[in-house]
C-alpha cells in the first residue's frame, strides 16, 4: 500500500514536472479544507477546497481526498484528477508561485474532464 503523505510525480510535458500531495486540514477547530499542494522547482502552489454551504469534504460519509459540489465530484488522490485540475488552472493562466487557487472554481471543468476520460 502506498504512503499517501509521500509526494507523487506528475509529468505534464517534456519540460514540466510537478510533485504533489493531498492533505486534510483544520484551523481554529472549525475551518475544514482539502489542500492539493503542487511543487515545481521548490515553489509551491496550493489548490484549496474549503468547507462551505453546498460543498462536502472528507469526513462524515465522504472519504479522504473527496470533494463534492452539486453533481461534481473529484477524488484528489487520483493522478488523473490532479492532472485535470492542473490543466484547468493552467488554461486560466500561470500557477501563482507560492500562492493559492480556489479549488471550487476549478472543480466543474476538472470534473467534466475526468468524466470524459473514463
Amino acid at each position: 500500500m502506498r504512503n499517501r503523505r509521500r509526494p507523487r510525480k506528475l509529468t505534464v510535458d517534456a519540460t514540466t514536472t510537478y510533485w504533489w500531495t493531498v492533505r486534510h486540514h483544520h484551523t481554529d477547530g472549525t475551518d475544514c479544507r482539502e489542500v492539493l499542494t503542487l511543487r515545481r522547482d521548490d515553489v509551491r502552489t496550493r489548490i484549496v477546497f474549503r468547507d462551505g454551504p453546498g460543498r462536502a469534504l472528507a469526513g462524515g460519509t465522504l472519504h479522504t481526498g473527496g470533494v463534492v459540489s452539486g453533481d461534481h465530484y473529484l477524488n484528489l488522490h487520483e493522478p488523473g484528477t490532479v492532472r485535470a485540475l492542473v490543466d484547468e488552472a493552467l488554461r486560466r493562466g500561470p500557477l501563482p508561485p507560492g500562492g493559492e487557487l480556489d479549488g471550487w472554481e476549478l472543480l466543474p471543468a476538472a470534473a467534466v474532464s475526468r468524466r470524459r476520460s473514463r
